[in-house]
């Protein structure tokens, strides 16, 4: 997420803005677990994956509206 963005702008609204960085931190925790229960390293059942990808993708969401008005 942000690849296309510069570090040092992603880095500075982490500094600035705490939602943003806790949101951010939550993402990227959420595409970890993903990731792992995709290659079968966290088992886990069709109910979990769901609300897992369901807050991931809210997060995105979030986060891209933050990005954008920032």
């Amino acid at each position: 997420m942000f690849e296309n963005h510069q570090k040092s702008e992603i880095d500075a609204l982490m500094k600035a803005n705490t939602e943003f960085r806790s949101l951010y931190q939550r993402h990227q925790e959420l595409d970890s677990k993903l990731r792992d229960a995709d290659l079968g390293v966290l088992p886990m059942d069709d109910t979990q994956l769901h609300t897992l990808k369901k807050e991931k993708l809210w997060a995105k969401d979030r986060l891209l509206h933050m990005w954008e008005h920032r």
